[in-house]
């Protein structure tokens, strides 16, 4: 897909729990074509300990209001500086980077998406698209406490939701692998976006149910370009970069030892 560096104008930046931010930037010109499961790189100015474009994915797109939606946790001074935007502002961004999910084939089948932490942020765009194409999705999404839950009103508009949270303050406690969706339903495919260990359990249980199953990895990425090779997984075939191979993958294809 041919990429683009675009000035974004801030619409809003909405403090969320935590310490996240939802950051909604409306294109000066019609958004090009972009996947569920795709990202952008954010150029960071003014901040002397930032050199390079920070990779964030992309949580939604509003093609009503020409606007683009990112999910940040600012952990860092680059996502902190984000986290001073205000209206009106400009925020340069490359777009769209990466391959996205594959969503051929599931229209009508049973697809769960889990999230974990702000690993939430592609399940929202990827569940409003399957259900724009006919398939209502099964969100799972997990959290340490309730607080740290983002967007449910969102996800609860596009699909079913389930929650787990580690102290039990909502849904069920434990990790999402815990939780007895699993084992009162039977789903065709999995979506999985969230730290990697968490990643790597829904894997496996993927695997033991033989449902095909997809993850998002969040290698650190600098170029977003694979030119910089920073972002190499290791794969059945060989290193692949996160930032062009990726950064979805097919579970079979990913050298994981689950």
């Amino acid at each position: 897909m041919k990429k683009y560096i675009i000035d974004f104008s801030v619409s809003s930046n909405e403090a969320l729990g935590n310490n996240a931010i939802l950051l909604k930037l409306r294109a000066p010109e019609q958004l090009p074509e972009i996947k569920p499961g795709q990202f952008v790189e954010v150029k960071v100015e003014n901040e002397p300990n930032t050199f390079l474009r920070r990779p964030i994915s992309i949580n939604y797109v509003d093609r009503s209001k020409n606007e683009m939606w990112l999910l940040v946790q600012k952990v860092g001074n680059g996502t902190r500086k984000l986290g001073e935007l205000k209206a009106g502002d400009t925020l340069n961004c490359v777009v769209p980077l990466g391959n996205g999910f594959d969503t051929a084939a599931v229209k009508g089948k049973k697809v769960l998406l889990v999230g974990g932490g702000v690993g939430v942020a592609p399940m929202l765009m990827l569940g409003a698209t399957l259900k724009a194409e006919g398939t209502t999705p099964t969100f799972l999404l997990g959290a340490r406490t309730k607080d740290m839950l983002l967007e449910q009103d969102l996800f609860e508009k596009n699909g079913q939701l389930y929650v787990t949270t580690e102290d039990g303050s909502l849904g069920e406690k434990g990790f999402v692998t815990n939780h007895s969706i699993l084992a009162k339903e039977k789903f065709d495919k999995i979506f999985v976006c969230g730290p990697t260990p968490m990643m790597k359990a829904v894997a496996k249980y993927a695997k033991s149910q033989n449902i095909c199953c997809e993850v998002s990895l969040e290698n650190k990425m600098a170029c977003g370009l694979g030119a910089c090779l920073c972002c190499v997984t290791e794969t059945n075939e060989g290193h692949k970069c996160v930032c062009t191979d990726g950064p979805v993958f097919n579970i079979n294809d990913l050298a994981w030892q689950i």
